[in-house]
């Protein structure tokens, strides 16, 4: 495990200040938004539609504390066609994830410079909260970065949009989770395309490396994989890029990308400050983890004991509740992975705390796998 100290020279101009809002592209965005209510605790937030005069594309935005999630739908057959071609290859997935910035032009002027893809050049929204400057760019496989510029805009969220009338009887009397903002966000490439990726997000962006593994240190008897995280100067944004290594079988990674049809966002981090509690209310929700073998625990507690590190929660709670925890000398955090969120094998979500420590679970990888693993073996996909 290697952790970069050096962020590069400070950009002259534009700066990435933080995730602003992570779009869907899905076959039924009504029923996927009412999904995510009902099993993750988000809120219907805001709408548009037909009702809105969007006459393409619906939209249906929820929220969570500092998380928002939009997920969209095609209104006629296989138009935009560029959606119905998406939803055919990679499912129900993440099309979009969008970086809240300052100096919006001076971002785009680098990207054009260092030859980076500009999807849709600057353009403006506006509507009585004020204006919002966006661009999109290309990143890796087929997913792009809206980057939005809101100096100038009040609103809730964006233009176009009005506030959601699908107020669901069900959240009065399921519990609040307490997930508040996004960790990270994982991309996972085909073989050896990592590298290429990363490129992408120091030389477009001016990202730097904050943190990677490789195979090395993170191997099962199965299967493996490669991971260096990416992040802006402040380090508000990270963005772990993985990619499969050779294996016995095949590996998650290399599972995702067949499902996914090549790179795409694999999982999205949610940060909780009381993991215990937000576990314990999504399981009384219905959704469903990962479980961890009972030896992980065995193999944990002994080695607890030998480190500098005390874990202030109970540990036959996160036991119970298969949390996994990673630490060092300086301190630990503690990690949880959702099953699928879809039936395609491809995204799915985490939820982590954190106490002082800025890793990203690489001690738990090989229990993870071996979890995973057990789920490939199910699905007939562990060859």
């Amino acid at each position: 495990m290697t952790t970069y100290t050096d962020k590069g020279p400070k950009p002259e101009a534009g700066k990435f200040l933080n995730f602003d809002h992570v779009t869907f592209w899905v076959g039924n965005a009504k029923q996927a938004a009412s999904y995510y209510c009902t099993r993750m605790g988000f809120e219907p937030f805001l709408y548009k539609g037909l009702e809105t005069g969007s006459r393409k594309v619906v939209s249906h935005v929820v929220r969570q504390n500092k998380i928002i999630f939009a997920f969209q739908s095609m209104l006629e057959p296989n138009k935009p066609e560029e959606m119905g071609q998406h939803l055919v290859k990679h499912g129900d997935g993440v099309k979009d994830v969008a970086f809240e910035v300052e100096d919006l032009d001076a971002i785009i002027k680098t990207v054009r410079a260092k030859g980076g893809k500009v999807v849709k050049d600057i353009w403006e929204e506006s509507d009585d909260h004020g204006t919002v400057r966006m661009a999109m760019v290309q990143t890796y496989g087929d997913t792009t970065h809206t980057l939005i510029d809101r100096a100038d805009y009040t609103g809730p969220f964006l233009p176009g949009y009005r506030k959601s009338d699908n107020k669901d009887p069900l959240s009065k009397l399921l519990p609040e989770v307490g997930l508040l903002f996004i960790d990270h966000i994982v991309g996972n490439q085909p073989d050896l395309q990592m590298n290429n990726a990363v490129d992408w997000y120091e030389k477009n962006l001016t990202f730097h490396r904050f943190w990677s593994v490789d195979d090395k240190q993170v191997s099962t008897e199965y299967s493996a994989l490669r991971s260096i995280v990416v992040t802006n100067y402040e380090e508000t944004i990270k963005m772990p890029i993985n990619e499969p290594a050779p294996g016995k079988r095949k590996s998650q990674i290399q599972e995702y990308v067949d499902y996914y049809g090549g790179a795409g966002v694999q999982h999205i981090a949610m940060r909780t400050n009381n993991i215990i509690e937000t576990i314990t209310k999504l399981k009384e929700r219905g959704q469903q983890f990962l479980e961890i073998p009972e030896t992980y625990y065995r193999s944990l507690r002994a080695n607890l004991k030998k480190s500098k590190v005390k874990v202030e929660e109970s540990l036959d709670e996160i036991q119970k509740l298969n949390i996994l925890i990673d630490y060092d000398d300086e301190g630990y955090l503690l990690q949880i992975f959702t099953k699928n969120m879809q039936d395609r094998p491809t995204l799915f979500l985490e939820v982590i705390q954190r106490h002082n420590h800025q890793g990203f679970g690489a001690g738990n990888f090989k229990s993870l796998f071996q979890s995973i693993e057990l789920d490939q073996h199910e699905r007939g996909n562990l060859k």
